[in-house]
């Protein structure tokens, strides 16, 4: 576990390491987070939940750091609040450097010694925690440059694996289907309930949704017509008059996109990215289909690969059967966003190797999309 706490630890830092010092406190939305924030937040979720209650006299960093650095735990008590992150130049980067390895210092001094089995739970959450804030530190970084009039570089994009160009849809029969996490190893507790769901026959997608096919959406019309939006939906286009996905600019004729490596061409054969719910519900309608819902995703999901692009589901984020919020802070950790909100499931090429599972339920509003996610479609039955 020690190793393991020491390699994650390090890749958060090696994620920082294309920026400069003028990089780290930006914060150009209310929902994105300035880079020196996530250091030292995912640096205070250590020294609170573990360091201060399992190692004896620890000395907290500075008593400032939890009311700067909790996200939204009421339960700890103040705190900063969200759109205000990036208002912060104190502490400095290198402050917040000092501050990690303090952490680092004292966290591998506790996992030297004997470990309960309570505290090694701890540790599991924690690095889970801190691997989620290494996927969203990379959405917030792709954010804050790819809103820049020059599109500065980051560095290697993360590349997204070419679709076939004839997708092939997949049966699945009816019947009654487990749902939830029921493998040995770790899982939040959002996907534990294991329950029973009954699913009429349905095929779905082997691909994901192409940029070509979007792009047919666009040149469609399909910002223009109504009849392919939910009612919030068509509001949200018009009021902040969307006309593509995220990052996508024409230039000349041509559709260009921002990515990590600088401002390309977009590759009409590389899956859709960067899209809200209500574009891919749009999308759906437009071709005559639907989303899956979770559950159907999750049945099918082993008989296509997955993996490249969080992938939006027709279900709302709500708790499964006999779900109990933990006791305390860690309590709030899932169960109080369980409104407003929809499941994506897989996982993305910005996601860390092996946190992700097949039960993982990721949930955004419906107007987000700073996220990697993409559309798998299913056919609409008659009964649809």
């Amino acid at each position: 576990m020690k190793n393991r706490f020491i390699e994650m630890r390090k890749k958060s830092e090696d994620l920082c390491k294309p920026l400069i010092i003028e990089d780290y406190s930006l914060q150009p939305s209310e929902f994105v987070s300035p880079p020196k924030w996530h250091l030292a937040h995912t640096n205070w979720f250590w020294e609170e939940f573990i360091l201060t209650k399992y190692l004896k006299d620890y000395t907290v960093y500075h008593p400032d750091f939890s009311y700067l650095f909790n996200s939204y735990y009421n339960t700890i008590g103040k705190r900063v609040l969200r759109p205000s992150r990036g208002l912060m130049t104190r502490p400095s980067v290198e402050e917040v450097y000092k501050y990690r390895k303090y952490v680092n210092d004292a966290m591998e001094t506790l996992l030297s010694a004997n470990c309960d089995e309570k505290l090694l739970e701890l540790v599991e959450i924690g690095i889970n925690h801190e691997e989620q804030h290494q996927e969203l530190l990379i959405y917030d970084i792709k954010y804050i440059f790819g809103n820049q009039p020059a599109f500065p570089v980051y560095g290697n994009s993360h590349g997204l694996p070419e679709q076939n160009i004839n997708s092939e849809f997949i049966r699945i029969q009816e019947g009654i289907y487990t749902i939830g996490h029921q493998a040995e190893g770790f899982s939040f507790d959002n996907e534990l309930g294991v329950h029973k769901v009954y699913l009429n026959d349905f095929e779905i997608s082997s691909q994901l949704v192409t940029n070509a096919e979007f792009i047919e959406f666009i040149e469609n019309g399909g910002y223009a017509n109504f009849n392919f939006w939910h009612d919030e939906g068509w509001q949200w286009v018009n009021s902040n008059k969307i006309e593509a996905p995220l990052y996508w600019h024409k230039i000349e004729g041509e559709w260009f996109k921002y990515d990590l490596s600088g401002l390309q061409k977009v590759n009409l054969s590389e899956p859709v990215n960067h899209i809200s719910f209500y574009e891919a519900f749009a999308f759906s309608e437009y071709k005559a289909m639907r989303l899956p819902t979770e559950f159907e995703w999750e049945i099918a999901s082993g008989q296509f690969g997955w993996g490249q692009l969080w992938e939006w589901t027709n279900s709302a984020y709500l708790p499964y059967p006999n779900f109990t919020k933990a006791p305390g802070a860690l309590g709030e950790y899932n169960g109080k966003f369980m409104i407003n909100t929809m499941v994506l499931r897989g996982a993305s090429v910005a996601t860390p190797v092996n946190h992700s599972r097949k039960t993982y339920r990721n949930f955004f509003h419906p107007h987000m999309r700073w996220q990697y996610c993409g559309i798998r479609l299913v056919k609409k039955n008659r009964t649809d």
